[in-house]
């Protein structure tokens, strides 16, 4: 039984668990932000450019079978206004981040280290500069 706790316990703490546990409330939170984003400001430049704040109501019925595509209206505009966020809010901003942080990478190696006396000599070099070995040629 102590054996079964004490799994349990490793089991709680394990790294992936942690990370995907804080993964999925901060999904929920930026689930949270990314909705109110459509319904506060673009929805109402939708409404504002429609004339409607909402196409639910329009409908149509056929044998007593009532065929609601504003609402299947309403959820398109909603998830493309949801992409279109996260793209625009997102997407974009973290490939520039992600771009800048490359840029700060160290660059190519221009030069290389001698084996006999380690100073950096060009990595052309054949012959260290500094002992005078013969280096292998590349």
């Amino acid at each position: 039984m102590k054996e079964m706790i004490a799994g349990f316990k490793t089991f709680l703490v394990q790294g992936n668990l942690i990370e995907l546990a804080v993964a999925f409330v901060m999904g929920l939170a930026f689930a949270a932000v990314v909705n109110s984003l459509v319904e506060n400001l673009v929805t109402p430049i939708i409404a504002m450019i429609i004339g409607e704040p909402s196409l639910g109501s329009l409908d149509f019925e056929i044998n007593n079978a009532v065929f609601r595509y504003g609402a299947f209206i309403d959820d398109v505009i909603t998830f493309l206004a949801t992409a279109a966020a996260i793209y625009f809010f997102v997407v974009i901003p973290y490939r520039s981040i992600m771009a800048r942080m490359k840029s700060g990478a160290e660059p190519d190696a221009t030069t290389k280290v001698c084996p006999e006396c380690a100073n950096a000599i060009p990595i052309e070099a054949r012959r260290c500069g500094f002992c005078t070995t013969q280096l292998a040629s590349v």
